[in-house]
């Protein structure tokens, strides 16, 4: 049985395959090359949790593979041959660039926040562009492993430990307990630990999406659709919150 070949494509890139598509007309040539390997899109992203589009890409012609019967003509092997090369190497470039990319939503209400990060490792750190105003929201999405003990997600005023940066909200999910707590950490004074939910809403080995929405007082916490709790800003400077941090037993698959 052919194996299937798949890459991560960006529109540029399809759109060259599709013009090699083209330059082959007659019927059964395409299918006939044998193909190998398979090439996961989501490791050749750095595990973004966003994938991007998938097109089938047989494996470039050979002289000793190419089928008796029908055998396109010299000059149409020459161009496909080098179609291949120059979609191989924006394949390869894309997978590069993809290590440090920007996800971003349409502009609704609340705007998605604009976040930088590298790769969706933890424990994780990330930058979040112009700082958070009111109207902008955090996005975190992910897994929670098998036997979790706690998770913790961190805004900060940037990313320094000496001094220790102030720590804007910072939500942690303790499962021993079954509690989610939060507080802040303002010129390295803890405040007082708010910990009040209607229920916890997070359980081992299961997908979890947590929004954090910046409002005029307060952050507004969310948790699969669902208002969990409040917490008023004890950092003056919105605009200085400009850094995520999250760590703990689990995984993430998406962030915004």
């Amino acid at each position: 049985m052919t194996e299937i070949h798949y890459e991560p494509l960006s529109c540029q890139t399809q759109k060259l395959l599709l013009l090699l598509h083209r330059l082959l007309p007659l019927p059964g040539w395409w299918e006939g090359f044998p193909v190998s390997g398979q090439v996961s899109v989501f490791s050749a992203a750095g595990g973004v949790g966003l994938r991007p589009p998938l097109l089938l890409l047989p494996t470039p012609p050979s002289p000793s593979r190419a089928p008796a019967d029908p055998v396109p003509p010299q000059p149409l092997l020459l161009r496909v041959r080098l179609l291949y090369k120059m979609a191989g190497s924006l394949v390869e470039s894309e997978a590069l660039q993809m290590g440090v990319r920007r996800l971003s939503s349409p502009l609704t209400s609340p705007v998605q926040a604009e976040v930088y990060f590298p790769r969706l490792t933890v424990p994780f750190c990330g930058h979040i562009k112009g700082g958070l105003r009111p109207g902008k929201k955090i996005l975190i999405m992910g897994i929670v492993n098998l036997e979790p003990k706690s998770f913790d997600i961190r805004l900060t005023c940037g990313d320094s430990e000496d001094p220790a940066a102030d720590i804007a909200i910072e939500l942690r999910a303790e499962f021993a307990d079954k509690q989610f707590l939060r507080n802040a950490c303002v010129s390295g004074k803890w405040g007082e630990e708010e910990s009040a939910i209607p229920y916890f809403p997070f359980i081992a080995d299961q997908p979890f999406r947590v929004e954090i929405h910046c409002e005029h007082p307060q952050f507004r916490i969310i948790v699969d659709g669902h208002q969990l709790f409040d917490f008023y800003h004890r950092v003056e400077s919105l605009s200085a919150i400009n850094t995520i941090k999250i760590n703990g037993d689990l995984q993430l698959t998406k962030l915004g």
